[in-house]
């Protein structure tokens, strides 16, 4: 069984990941999206509100994925699960710079798992979970950006109603 590993912080998740995760799971049997724990980076949602959220979008796709956290090495996570490939979404030439040094580290840690970068479909490619939060913070429209249900929540949280 081919098992990838998408990790990531998701806070909040957005149409952009979705999309990756669309695509994703075309190339493995199953596709655990890993959450990373993210404290230090003060997140808008806990990692429990992400894991939630995250199971809550996927929950319609025809397929084998499983929604874990993880606060770990993500090396020591990937050999946890047994998996094959991590996926990696890019953006732009600015994100490849930085996976590509990631890639070059977990390489050197584990030769076995392979990382695949999928790129982002052009209509998400400005997408990033910061800025959706600056731009509700500020007032502005996101539902372009998340899911109506998403929206809901980041507005709730950043205007303390939830």
């Amino acid at each position: 069984m081919r098992i990838g590993l998408y990790p990531g912080t998701f806070d909040p998740v957005t149409n952009g990941h979705m999309d990756i995760i669309g695509r994703a799971v075309k190339l493995v049997d199953r596709l655990v999206i890993g959450v990373a724990r993210n404290d230090d980076k003060g997140p808008l949602f806990t990692t429990a509100e992400r894991v939630e959220m995250l199971k809550a979008e996927v929950a319609t796709l025809n397929a084998d994925i499983v929604v874990q956290p993880f606060d770990t090495l993500l090396m020591h996570f990937a050999e946890s699960l047994d998996a094959n490939v991590i996926v990696r979404g890019l953006r732009a030439v600015a994100d490849f710079e930085y996976e590509f040094q990631m890639t070059a580290m977990n390489q050197r840690l584990n030769s076995d798992i392979e990382t695949v970068f999928l790129m982002a479909d052009p209509r998400h490619q400005a997408i990033a979970s910061r800025l959706v939060k600056e731009i509700a913070r500020l007032d502005g429209k996101i539902e372009s950006f998340v899911s109506p249900a998403v929206a809901e929540r980041v507005r709730a949280r950043v205007k303390g109603r939830d």
